[in-house]
C-alpha cells in the first residue's frame, strides 16, 4: 500500500512542477516589452541668409626687413675691435664691425701706388713737349698725388693723341690696378650698412677668416616683416598699403597695427595661397616670433556660417524636412578653423546645429523643442 502512495506522491509532484514552470514562462513573455522604434531627438537651427563678413587669420613667422648675412672676401686674421663680436652688440651706421688684419696687403698697396707716381713722373717730359695743352693738368694732378689717400680720378684727355700715348705707356693699367688693390683693401673692414644689432656671431678675435666664410649675422630692428600665406579668394580685398591688425598666437592682447607693403604675383599650386608681407614696427618685436595676422575680407552676400563638422563630404548639409533627415547640396565659400561659409541653403528651411550620430537621408526624427 505504502508503494502506490509512495507514486501517487511523486506524479503529483511532477505535474506540480510542469504546472509552475510553465506559469513563470509564460509571465516571463508578458514582461518583455514591444521591440518599437524610437525616433532620434535632434536640435535644429532655422536658416536665416545674410551678409557674412569674412575675417581671415593666418600665422607666420617675423622676420627682420633689414637683414645682412656678414661673409668675409678676403683672408686674414681676425682683430681685437672696441665692441665685441658677440650677438646682441649694437652698431650704428658706418661703424666697424669686423677687422681683418691687413699690414702685408696694405704695403702691397703703397708699392702699387708708388709705381704708378712714377709711371706718371716718367711721362711728363714726353707731355710738355708734345702735348702742352695737357701738361698742366697732369702737373697738377702729380701734385696732388698723396701716398695715405685714394688715388683720385685721372685727368680726361685732350684728344685721341693724348688717348693712345697714356695707353701706350700703361697709364690706365696702372691707375685700375691700383684702384682695384684699394677695393679690396677696404674689405678688410666690414662696416655697418645701417645702424642695428649683430644677431648671430661665428667667429672670434684671433680666428684665421677664409674667403666665402659666413662671420654672422646683422639686423635693424626698427622695422619688421611678416610673412602670412592667404586663399587666393581673399586677394581681391587686399591692397598695397592696407592696415592690417597683428597679434601674438599666445597672447591676443599684445597687438600691432601693420600694413600690407608687397604681394607675391604667385599662386602656390598645391595650397592655391598666395604669400603677402606685412611691415610692422615695435620695441617688443623680435626676429623669428609667430604673429597672426587678421584680415578683414569683403563680407559674403546670401550666405551662412555653419560648423565646419556639419559639412558632408565637404558639400552637404542635413536639413529637417517633414520630420525626416534630408540631405541638401551647398556651396562652401570660404572657411574658417572651426566653421565655414556657405551658400545654397534657402530661408526658413530647418538645419540640423548638431551631428546625429548613425544619420542618413530619410532617417526618422524627433525635433528638440526646448532650449539648447
Amino acid at each position: 500500500m505504502r508503494k502506490y502512495v509512495t507514486i501517487i506522491i511523486g506524479i503529483i509532484l511532477v505535474a506540480a512542477s510542469a504546472y509552475i514552470a510553465k506559469d513563470l514562462s509564460n509571465r516571463k513573455k508578458d514582461k518583455q516589452p514591444a521591440n518599437e522604434k524610437v525616433a532620434p531627438t535632434v536640435f535644429i537651427e532655422t536658416v536665416h541668409n545674410t551678409s557674412i563678413p569674412v575675417q581671415v587669420i593666418e600665422s607666420g613667422r617675423l622676420q627682420a626687413k633689414n637683414k645682412i648675412e656678414i661673409f668675409a672676401e678676403v683672408q686674414g686674421v681676425m682683430e681685437v675691435s672696441k665692441k665685441d663680436f658677440k650677438p646682441g652688440t649694437k652698431y650704428g651706421k658706418g661703424e666697424n664691425i669686423v677687422s681683418i688684419r691687413n699690414a702685408d696687403y696694405a704695403a702691397n698697396l703703397q708699392a702699387q701706388k708708388s709705381n704708378f707716381q712714377n709711371l706718371i713722373s716718367s711721362i711728363m717730359p714726353d707731355l710738355r713737349l708734345d702735348y702742352p695743352e695737357a701738361f698742366k693738368q697732369w702737373d697738377e694732378y702729380l701734385r696732388n698725388f698723396d701716398m695715405n689717400k685714394p688715388i683720385g680720378k685721372l685727368p680726361e684727355p685732350i684728344n685721341d693723341k693724348e688717348k693712345y700715348f697714356l695707353t701706350g705707356n700703361n697709364i690706365y693699367t696702372s691707375y685700375y690696378n691700383t684702384k682695384n688693390m684699394e677695393i679690396v683693401l677696404a674689405k678688410y673692414h666690414l662696416k655697418a650698412p645701417f645702424s642695428g644689432i649683430l644677431t648671430d656671431a661665428l667667429v672670434t678675435p684671433g680666428t684665421l677668416v677664409r674667403p666665402g666664410q659666413k662671420l654672422g649675422e646683422f639686423i635693424d630692428p626698427s622695422v619688421y616683416e611678416l610673412e602670412v600665406a592667404v586663399n587666393k579668394s581673399v586677394l581681391s580685398s587686399l591692397k598695397i598699403g592696407e592696415q592690417v591688425k597683428v597679434r601674438d598666437t599666445e597672447n591676443h592682447s599684445n597687438q600691432w597695427n601693420g600694413k600690407v607693403v608687397r604681394i607675391n604675383g604667385k599662386v602656390d599650386r598645391t595650397t592655391q595661397t598666395v604669400k603677402i608681407y606685412i611691415e610692422l614696427k615695435g620695441t617688443e618685436l623680435k626676429d623669428g616670433m609667430y604673429l597672426e595676422a587678421v584680415i578683414d575680407g569683403k563680407p559674403i552676400d546670401s550666405s551662412m556660417e555653419i560648423a565646419r563638422s556639419l559639412l558632408i563630404d565637404e558639400s552637404k548639409v542635413y536639413i529637417v524636412q517633414d520630420s525626416s533627415l534630408q540631405l541638401v547640396d551647398v556651396d562652401p565659400v570660404f572657411f574658417n578653423q572651426k566653421t565655414v561659409v556657405v551658400k545654397g541653403l534657402s530661408d526658413g528651411q530647418q538645419l540640423i546645429s548638431r551631428i546625429v550620430a548613425g544619420a542618413y537621408s530619410g532617417m526618422a526624427v524627433k525635433i528638440f523643442k526646448g532650449e539648447k
